[in-house]
C-alpha cells in the first residue's frame, strides 16, 4: 500500500507543477476509490499540498516564473479562506462535501471552457491599481474556503476567474496557484488538525504522500516549461472531466 501511496505522491506532483492544483483534484478521487472517507482524502491532500507547493514555488521563484507580489495578494485571501475550511467540514456531511464539489469542478469547467485565455499584461493597463489588488485578494478568499474544504488546491477553482477578470493565461495562473498554495494548505492544515479532522494515521499517510510529490513537482515545472500554452489548457480539461467522472461515480 505504501507504494500506491508514493505513486498518487509523484503523479499529484507532476500536476501541481503543471497545473497548479495541488494535487487534490487527483488524491481525492484516488482516496475515495481507496476506500478512505471524503474527510479522509481531504487531510491527505492538504497536506500533501504543503510539500509540494513549498518545493514548487521555490522552484518557480528562482526562475521568475512569477511576480511575487501577485502570489502575495493570492496568499493573503488564501489563508483568510483557509481559515474556515475546519468549520466548513464539521458544518457538511460527507454526501453534501461530495455533491458541493461537483457542482463547482461543472461550474469552473463550463467558465474554463467558455472564456478565451488572454496574454498576460494585456489587461492591468486599463485595470485600476485597487481593482486589480481586490480581485487577486477576493480570489484568494474565495478559493482557500472551498479549495482546502474540498482538498483541492485551487488552480481549477481560480483558473476561470483570473481568465476572466485579469486576462491571465492558464500557465501563469497554474504557477501562481502554486504558489497560493503554500499559504492556503498550512492555514488549512492547521485548522483542519484544530477540528479533528486530521489524526496521526491521516498525517503519516500524508507525509508519504507530501514527500513522493516533492520529486512530481520537479518534472512538473520542467514539463510547463516545454509544452505550448494551446496543449495546457486541453490537458487541463481533461483533468476537468476526469475529476467530474469520478466525483460522480463516488456520490452515485
Amino acid at each position: 500500500m505504501e507504494f500506491l501511496y508514493v505513486a498518487v505522491g509523484v503523479i499529484s506532483g507532476i500536476t501541481s507543477g503543471l497545473f497548479g492544483l495541488g494535487g487534490g483534484t487527483i488524491i481525492v478521487p484516488i482516496m475515495l476509490s481507496l476506500g478512505f472517507g471524503v474527510q479522509q482524502a481531504i487531510g491527505i491532500s492538504v497536506l500533501q499540498m504543503i510539500f509540494a507547493s513549498v518545493v514548487g514555488s521555490i522552484i518557480n521563484y528562482k526562475k521568475k516564473l512569477f511576480s511575487l507580489k501577485d502570489g502575495a495578494l493570492l496568499g493573503l485571501g488564501g489563508v483568510i479562506g483557509a481559515s474556515f475550511s475546519g468549520m466548513v467540514l464539521k458544518i457538511l456531511s460527507e454526501t453534501q462535501l461530495t455533491f458541493l464539489f461537483l457542482c463547482l469542478m461543472c461550474f469552473s469547467f463550463y467558465k474554463f471552457l467558455k472564456k478565451k485565455p488572454v496574454e498576460i499584461g494585456q489587461n492591468q493597463e486599463v485595470i485600476s491599481q485597487l481593482r486589480y489588488t481586490s480581485i487577486l485578494i477576493f480570489t484568494g478568499v474565495i478559493t482557500g474556503i472551498f479549495a482546502v474544504s474540498l482538498g483541492v488546491g485551487g488552480g481549477l477553482i481560480m483558473m476561470p476567474i483570473l481568465m476572466y477578470f485579469l486576462g491571465f493565461n492558464t500557465k501563469y495562473i497554474s504557477v501562481l496557484s502554486l504558489f497560493f498554495i503554500v499559504c492556503s494548505s498550512i492555514s488549512g492544515a492547521f485548522s483542519l488538525w484544530r477540528n479533528q479532522v486530521i489524526d496521526s494515521d491521516i498525517l503519516s499517510i500524508g507525509l508519504i504522500v507530501g514527500i513522493s510529490a516533492v520529486v512530481g513537482v520537479s518534472i512538473g515545472i520542467y514539463l510547463i516549461q516545454k509544452i505550448t500554452a494551446h496543449l495546457h489548457k486541453s490537458i487541463l480539461s481533461c483533468i476537468y472531466v476526469f475529476a467530474i467522472c469520478v466525483t460522480i461515480y463516488h456520490l452515485f
